[in-house]
C-alpha cells in the first residue's frame, strides 16, 4: 500500500492511524482489522473484524 496514501487514512471510528498488516489495516485503538480488497482499504466498520488480545499486544509492543 502506498506510504502516502496510509499516512492520511484514519479508523472511521476512531480517528486513530492505521497499520497496514498483510491483506488489512489495523486499528489499535478501535481493536478492529480493515480488509483491503483489490488494493482498495475497505474502511466500513461492518466490514471489519475484531482484534484478539495477542494482535493488539503485538502491535503495540512493535511500536514501543
Amino acid at each position: 500500500m502506498d506510504k502516502k496514501l496510509l499516512d492520511i487514512l484514519v479508523c472511521p471510528v476512531t480517528k486513530g492511524k492505521l497499520d497496514h498488516r498483510g491483506d488489512e489495516l489495523w486499528s489499535v485503538a478501535g481493536g478492529l482489522a480493515y480488509p483491503v480488497r483489490d488494493s482498495i482499504p475497505v474502511l466500513l466498520e461492518t466490514e471489519a473484524r475484531t482484534l484478539s488480545l495477542e494482535e493488539i499486544e503485538t502491535l503495540k509492543a512493535e511500536r514501543k
